[in-house]
């Protein structure tokens, strides 16, 4: 029998004491052993162009000297306190400024956190139960944001189908799901359940399929019209869009908004930020005690995130980041859309310039049951094709970051010519 090689030796470990083998988060079979700048290496020593960067946070690329500049400094004053610290104020006074719906700031560890939080702030306001959601939507891990973030069966509307075992079925009965990109179906939607909503959250860009034009204003009409919070899930968006996030970008304003990934840099920290009549039921003192959304997190705000994100934040203010970021990703769609096409292969370019992919059909995407109609078995032989050849991603999702360099490039045009001929040739 052969020798194992490293990652099947790790492999081997992992599926005695992880379940499944993995951490729940991704292909359980690799294991990276370290990344620099725009590349990762596996424990087997092979190198990767990053495409995935930790699902978002490492917009910089990894290891920036900055960021680990400022990391080292606070790691000698200390990790973690459970209590307040001058970074995690430096940190929210950022938020305030650069997020047009922040008027404060409630920091967490998680960005599936910050989404339940929110969620349960908007019930804590209005004294409301349902929750509405856009069938696809992905929103965490709690039991409200597991109902149909991707069911594989497809149900009428309004109906909530769990993704998970273990969701009380009381739950669903709270639980309100429409179409991506439909504002008459909301308004229908709205017209006979608005007076039992408490919040409506999406995301702006619902993973990868970008608001029709006018939908995200007509969401927001419909919420000011029913008394509904309008939360903003911006995990993703914030500070990836623009400096103020999707709602910058869209120029929407929610009533709260979600925030993680880059505002830790790196490190675990995400945040609930919104208008400060809503944020007030997290203070006992002024909403009492009948209406006070207890919190408590043992990393919530510590110093090492907030400094890691700080300094994330202060790089992204500096000119033309956000217009070099915008062009590394029109430059890989453009990739993408040039192999494709002249392999003549039906597809279509979805997303932003700062977080898209490849949906392979030939019909616009507009929402989940889009997504999920495409031809699924192109896309997998495309992702493992360009993995071969050294590029790192997501089965969904292409991330382009500020690390990028011209061999990045080149390397990064090679692959998608031999995934898209191996696509032609099945």
């Amino acid at each position: 029998m052969p020798d194992q090689t490293a990652m099947e030796t790790w492999a081997t470990r992992a599926r005695t004491v992880l379940p499944a083998g993995g951490l729940g988060n991704f292909d359980p079979s690799l294991f990276i052993q370290r990344g620099k700048g725009s590349r990762v290496w596996d424990e087997d020593g092979r190198e990767y162009i990053d495409y995935l960067i930790g699902s978002g946070p490492m917009l910089l690329g990894h290891g920036h000297p900055e960021v680990l500049e400022a990391v080292a400094e606070q790691l000698q004053k200390g990790m973690t306190f459970f209590a307040n610290n001058a970074p995690a104020v430096q940190l929210a006074e950022e938020i305030c400024d650069a997020v047009a719906c922040a008027d404060q700031v409630r920091f967490l560890a998680s960005g599936g956190e910050a989404d339940m939080y929110a969620m349960r702030l908007a019930r804590a306001c209005t004294g409301r139960d349902k929750i509405l959601k856009f069938e696809g939507g992905y929103h965490g891990m709690s039991a409200e944001a597991q109902m149909s973030l991707a069911p594989s069966r497809l149900v009428n509307f309004p109906q909530a189908v769990p993704d998970s075992a273990g969701i009380p079925e009381a739950v669903r009965g709270e639980m309100l799901i429409a179409p991506f990109n439909d504002p008459g179906y909301l308004e229908s939607l709205l017209a006979e359940y608005g007076d039992q909503i408490a919040g409506l959250i999406v995301e702006p860009l619902q993973r990868i399929i970008p608001p029709a034009p006018g939908f995200l204003q007509a969401v927001r009409d419909l919420c000011d019209r029913y008394g509904i919070v309008l939360i903003f899930d911006e995990v993703v968006t914030g500070f990836r869009f623009a400096y103020g996030g999707a709602q910058e970008a869209y120029g929407v304003t929610p009533d709260l908004c979600t925030l993680g990934k880059v505002i830790g840099g790196g490190f675990p920290l995400a945040a609930v930020a919104g208008r400060k009549d809503i944020m007030d039921h997290f203070d006992k003192g002024r909403v009492g005690a009948e209406r006070w959304l207890m919190m408590l997190g043992t990393l919530s705000g510590n110093p090492v995130a907030a400094v890691a994100g700080l300094k994330t934040m202060e790089i992204l203010r500096r000119e033309g980041a956000y217009d070099r970021l915008k062009a590394n990703g029109a430059r890989v769609m453009g990739l993408y859309r040039k192999h494709l096409e002249a392999a003549g292969i039906a597809h279509r370019i979805v997303g932003h310039e700062t977080l898209f992919d490849v949906v392979f059909t030939g019909h616009e995407v507009r929402s989940y049951r889009d997504v999920v109609g495409a031809d699924a078995a192109k896309i997998a032989r495309f992702n493992a094709v360009l993995r071969e050849n050294g590029i790192f991603k997501s089965p969904g999702k292409t991330y382009p970051h500020l690390a990028l360099t011209e061999e990045d490039f080149e390397m990064t045009n090679a692959a998608i010519a031999k995934a898209a001929e191996a696509v032609t040739a099945e």
